[in-house]
């Protein structure tokens, strides 16, 4: 990521492509992505080794479900990425005032979709397109973006933990032993979110002095080397000015409390939906939601994966539910979550003319560094 830093500072600048070192980096990225990947199929293959799978009750499935419900379920998910605009309007307003909402929306939107397409190496779509049509420098967009991942692991840390705490309250059938096991989850997941708040409060107060601290260390160093770190740091400083007044942190802190709400009321749609097949309590849900925030980190290009399985595994192994309905359940998830933005993606991306080749590979090597 340095040398990405390094070598897209203003807009319009050509960013270079290539090397060996990117290539191997990138290889490397996809062993370890394919690898969990396994990981989690074989812990769903496993699990589903025990039973013989009813192709016929998982058709089935679907002629059973309240698909008002389903349907209703868009309008929260929809919600999430003018939700994100919004909030990225906060980390940008150090260095464009009045953002255009419209313009950062339609980035989000084809960002999302290159995620969905390309897997995780398709989030760094977001910023470079926000850097391009906001006329600001790609550095401090990285740096934004990696500003909105922290809020986003604090909350989905907030949120597990909160749940986890109250599984006695909840609809998973485990025993005494691992009913322990997973409070005590909850409180250590309570407390790397105290972790994450307290990290996110030291780079608004301390990310000038850490900067001078580290780079007075570093003098040393060759010239080419220490300006690469230099133009990191500054990128990183640029990008956390936006939260260091007050109003603009509880502006970030409440679109992602909003973000998740919106999440939750998501899954919470899809649940009703199921009811009666598959019957979650809000805790439940909340429970879900925090499993497969981590599971979905895994995202293999164009069919997902780690969430897939994730949903899966909590549903059958936590809530009993069986394997066809659990199938079932995580598909549609997956669906709404990621695949029903893919058009409305597409169609922005080509009404601008996006060379979608060039933005996967952007992707790629922003990984990669």
């Amino acid at each position: 990521m340095l040398a990405l830093l390094a070598r897209t500072g203003a807009p319009g600048r050509q960013i270079v492509w290539g090397g060996t070192r990117i290539r191997r980096i990138t290889l490397q990225w996809i062993a370890l992505s394919l690898a969990a990947a396994a990981l989690l199929a074989w812990l769903f293959s496993t699990s589903l080794a025990a039973r013989l799978f009813d192709w016929e009750l998982a058709l089935g499935t679907f002629t059973r479900l309240r698909w008002s419900w389903i349907c209703l379920s868009f309008i929260p998910i929809f919600g999430t990425y003018y939700g994100r605009a919004l909030r990225w309007a906060v980390f940008l307003k150090p260095l464009k005032p009045q953002p255009s909402i419209p313009r950062l929306l339609s980035a989000t939107v084809v960002g999302f979709t290159a995620i969905t397409l390309f897997g995780r190496p398709g989030e760094f779509v977001r910023p470079y397109l926000i850097a391009r049509k906001e006329s600001v420098p790609l550095s401090s967009q990285l740096a934004a973006w990696a500003l909105e991942r922290l809020f986003d692991l604090l909350m989905a840390l907030l949120v597990f933990a909160f749940a986890l705490t109250r599984v006695h309250s909840s609809g998973m059938q485990v025993g005494a032993k691992l009913s322990w096991v997973l409070a005590a989850g909850g409180r250590a997941a309570g407390a790397a979110g105290l972790g994450v708040l307290v990290t996110l409060l030291c780079l608004r107060h301390f990310a000038d002095p850490v900067r001078r601290r580290v780079l007075s260390a570093l003098h040393h160093l060759p010239e080419k080397r220490y300006r690469r770190i230099e133009h990191f740091f500054d990128s990183v400083v640029e990008g956390v000015r936006s939260t260091r007044s007050d109003g603009a942190m509880i502006a970030v802190f409440l679109y992602s409390l909003a973000e998740w709400i919106l999440i939750c009321a998501c899954y919470w749609c899809l649940a009703r939906g199921f009811q009666g097949l598959v019957n979650l309590s809000l805790i439940d849900v909340l429970i879900l939601m925090g499993f497969i925030s981590f599971g979905s980190v895994i995202q293999i290009p164009g069919v997902g994966g780690g969430m897939q399985v994730m949903s899966v595994l909590v549903l059958t192994e936590l809530f009993r539910v069986r394997v066809e309905l659990a199938s079932s359940f995580a598909l549609l998830l997956w669906i709404l979550t990621f695949v029903a933005i893919v058009p409305a993606g597409l169609f922005l991306g080509l009404k601008e003319g996006l060379d979608w080749h060039s933005l996967r590979r952007l992707g790629r090597e922003a990984t990669s560094e």
